[in-house]
């Protein structure tokens, strides 16, 4: 049955993009920032194919996430998980494996293309986020989504980023991107610890049924907090330009997404149903402000 364009767009979730693209933004803001330090000539154009590549391989991500998951038998029509297109019956289980493999395909084809332009280190680069893409199902049901999560939604793509902006490895790119990963990790975090109930029937121990509910808080305000920790870190070391403190402006969001999950229940999964798109808003806000301080650092 044909669908239409919105539902093939809805499968992609693409509410979760943030957590992709606001590291190569990030990354992009501060080599604008430091431009004077790298000692190539910036390749903008590349940062911008970087952000579209990383865009695909995250939408295929989520489709063969979903996949595996339905197949799994971990999202099921009482969970609150996935884009609900394959629980729904909306596609069939091939159709939505097919697209992520077609999305995954164009992302890494954009990954070998900037490779002939900028240098082989982007191989090794991009394969740890090919194959944490596509196997990311089997490190969340073993306890390791998070960090893996970690790992690619932040420094990795960073590193990515300002390697096919400059052609070297620009490792300031990392610590600058892990107050992003530690925020992106926390709406994964809020997912799996809305479902700790659900996850335990599909036979899978995710890192929140690991730590069991108080734990779970425990993490979720580390990382909440622990993101303004390191930027202000950052400050203190001189890496970053002191107007950037101005991102503390988002620790009201922090807070009251912190307030939500302190009353998590693992029997009560709807009360925290919304905090994983929460978390996401705070990626985005966190993050652009963040961008848009390193540009204007750069101009005053």
């Amino acid at each position: 049955m044909k669908q239409p364009i919105k539902n093939w767009v809805i499968a992609t979730r693409p509410w979760s993009f943030p957590a992709s693209t606001m590291p190569v933004i990030l990354t992009m803001s501060y080599l604008f920032f430091k431009q004077e330090h790298v000692f190539h000539e910036i390749n903008w154009w590349f940062g911008i194919i970087a952000l579209i590549g990383v865009v695909f391989v995250h939408a295929a991500g989520n489709l063969i996430s979903d996949y595996f998951d339905y197949k799994n038998n971990i999202d099921r029509k009482e969970s609150f998980g996935s884009s609900r297109m394959l629980v729904e019956g909306v596609f069939k289980p091939k159709t939505i494996l097919s697209f992520g493999f077609v999305l995954l395909t164009i992302g890494i084809l954009i990954g070998l293309i900037l490779t002939l332009f900028t240098g082989t280190d982007l191989l090794w680069i991009g394969l740890i986020g090919v194959l944490g893409t596509y196997f990311y199902y089997v490190f969340k049901s073993i306890a390791l989504g998070d960090l893996l999560i970690f790992i690619i939604y932040g420094p990795l793509i960073g590193m990515g980023t300002a390697f096919v902006m400059t052609g070297e490895l620009y490792w300031e790119v990392i610590l600058l991107n892990v107050p992003v990963a530690m925020l992106v990790v926390n709406i994964l975090h809020a997912n799996n610890t809305r479902d700790i109930k659900h996850d335990a029937m599909a036979n899978i121990k995710t890192q929140a049924m690991v730590l069991g509910i108080k734990g779970s808080k425990i993490q979720y305000v580390i990382l909440a907090l622990g993101s303004y920790v390191v930027l202000i870190l950052m400050n203190a070391i001189g890496m970053v330009h002191p107007l950037t403190l101005l991102t503390l402006l988002t620790v009201p969001v922090a807070l009251k997404n912190i307030r939500v999950m302190m009353r998590a229940d693992i029997e009560k999964p709807e009360v925290i149903k919304d905090l994983d798109a929460m978390s996401a808003q705070l990626v985005m806000m966190f993050s652009l402000l963040f961008s848009v301080l390193n540009f204007i650092a750069k101009v005053l």
